[in-house]
């Protein structure tokens, strides 16, 4: 049946979920080539007012992870690969809203740094290709979050959106926020965030611009600092993590 080889399929694509901009990178790279059209066409100011758009809707979805990840209990919504992991039934917060508020997240950060490359075409592409990779995915997480929590999950699937959110079915998170928890799961996102903002922005400018890397440090500092301010936090962070329980809650 379908509904069985898509369930077989998201199985192995959820251990690789966090890679699908990889599949994407060949044809970035050509659609990037062609991403100069903007600043030529509206100018340099308006293509920086873009640039920062796009940051502030990739920053958004790390947002929305890191406060779905504060308010959930240990033992669920992790960035576990090795095989599906819920302790408890999340219903509450973002969980009453839709089924998979963290691939909601994941989706407004992923077309935040596909809104980079200034292709409509490409990003319709990978709006699909996204949608189509997770589509499975949702499908095997479903079917064993029932047949772990049965007539429990299917109430709360029935009344519940898969993917849209839906405002008026808001229910207060049980847990209370923890800033610690929130942290400890989604400091590795400012990094990456930053890292494609830093590589996209350079690489304009020296190979869509022809201009030298210096010079581009000069004239455009905020990439520069902001991907040095996050990659010192991320160490930071990995150096907590291995050497303290600082970060460590419990329960979360």
């Amino acid at each position: 049946m379908l509904k069985h080889e898509m369930e077989r399929q998201g199985q192995r694509l959820f251990r690789w979920r966090s890679y699908l901009p990889l599949i994407l990178l060949p044809l970035v790279v050509l659609v990037f080539l062609q991403s100069g059209w903007m600043e030529s066409l509206l100018g340099e100011r308006v293509e920086n007012a873009w640039d920062f758009f796009c940051l502030a809707v990739a920053l958004s979805g790390l947002a929305m992870r890191a406060y779905i990840s504060g308010h959930v209990p240990a033992g669920t919504s992790g960035r576990n690969t090795k095989a599906q992991k819920a302790d408890v039934l999340n219903t509450t917060g973002a969980y009453s809203l839709l089924r998979h508020p963290l691939y909601f997240a994941n989706f407004i950060g992923f077309i935040g740094m596909v809104l980079l490359v200034k292709s409509i075409v490409f990003i319709l592409f990978a709006a699909t290709a996204f949608f189509v990779y997770y589509e499975r995915i949702m499908v095997a997480e479903e079917n064993f979050l029932e047949t772990k929590y049965g007539a429990l999950y299917r109430k709360w699937a029935a009344r519940t959106p898969v993917f849209i959110p839906r405002p008026s079915l808001w229910v207060a998170s049980k847990l209370p926020f923890s800033w610690r928890a929130s942290v400890n799961r989604e400091f590795h996102g400012l990094f990456l965030i930053a890292t494609v903002f830093f590589i996209s922005e350079l690489s304009e400018a020296t190979v869509l611009e022809h201009r030298t890397a210096t010079s581009w440090v000069h004239d455009e500092p905020f990439w520069t600092l902001f991907f040095a301010a996050s990659a010192v936090v991320y160490l930071a962070m990995r150096m907590v993590r291995k050497h303290t329980t600082w970060l460590v809650v419990s329960g979360r």
